[in-house]
């Protein structure tokens, strides 16, 4: 079911890191499990605005969240992932009551009735931007990346996932730092960018793609190859078409991905304007002009 972070605090999209922090104490404070032993619709409205705060109150969470939607900041974002490197002495802190935070914490969030235990000490995460062609984001495929850790460069397979968009974050599980008690690994993320292509922009899960075409083709009607990312597709361009129209190539867009379907490819009409004319040209376009064409 789809969560609305800001509709579960009761606060605007534009609202300030203070405002959610005061807005999520004030509803703590009500629902907070010590001061409402037994009632479970408290303590599952303690957990979901808990689980909002945990996001809005991170910058970083935050900005994925507003990016990506509910959907899209779930498929990148674990459970896990929303209460990692969380301040829990800030949410619980100043609420009292006989447990202790990680107590609660762990009742709450550790999945499973009853005390569950603690979780394993976990080594830091790291990160790195890492750049990839604009092909591979829309196709999809592997990429081999250098990471350099303790001195060691090492070569890594990253699996990026057809679609993906500058902006959006990989996790490269257990390569992060050694816990020095001997706990996990923490994990690797990867902040992608991506490269522009010479022929293609995006737009979604569409792709565009210019097509120039010379005026007597755009009167007359003709027909012409379109590049797509695999070998040029050839298309009828109908008689009267305007410049700024586009053509349709249904399915030739950003790769299907999971239950989302392949984007298409547009072709952007554009007219030919010729540098230099020819005396025949010249002559032939003097003709059009008289009988205003």
């Amino acid at each position: 079911m789809a969560k609305d972070y800001y509709s579960v605090l009761g606060v605007e999209r534009t609202a300030d890191a203070a405002t959610i922090k005061k807005t999520y104490r004030k509803l703590a404070q009500k629902y907070h499990p010590d001061k409402n032993p037994g009632d479970t619709k408290a303590e599952d409205q303690f957990k979901q605005i808990t689980e909002a705060y945990a996001v809005l109150s991170d910058k970083e969470k935050r900005q994925q969240y507003d990016q990506y939607g509910d959907a899209g900041f779930h498929q990148r974002f674990s459970q896990e992932d929303i209460f990692r490197n969380m301040n829990r002495g800030d949410i619980f802190g100043s609420f009292g009551g006989g447990r202790g935070n990680e107590d609660i914490f762990s009742q709450l969030f550790g999945g499973g009735g009853g005390r569950a235990p603690r979780p394993p000490a976990k080594g830091q995460d790291y990160s790195m931007q890492i750049s990839i062609p604009f092909r591979l984001a829309v196709r999809g495929g592997e990429r081999r990346i250098d990471y350099r850790s303790d001195d060691k460069v090492e070569q890594i397979k990253v699996k990026i996932p057809a679609g993906i968009e500058k902006g959006s974050k990989l996790r490269v599980s257990g390569k992060g730092g050694i816990h020095p008690t001997g706990g996990t690994p923490g994990d690797l993320y990867l902040h992608v960018d991506i490269e522009p292509d010479p022929t293609f922009t995006r737009d979604g899960n569409d792709l565009l793609v210019r097509a120039e075409i010379p005026y007597s083709g755009i009167c007359l009607g003709t027909s012409i190859e379109v590049p797509t990312l695999d070998t040029p597709k050839r298309v009828k361009v109908p008689a009267g078409m305007q410049p700024g129209q586009k053509i349709r190539l249904r399915g030739y867009g950003v790769a299907a991905s999971g239950k989302r379907p392949a984007g298409d490819l547009y072709a952007l009409i554009e007219v030919v304007v010729p540098n230099n004319l020819t005396p025949e040209q010249k002559e032939l376009l003097e003709q059009l002009k008289a009988v205003d064409l």
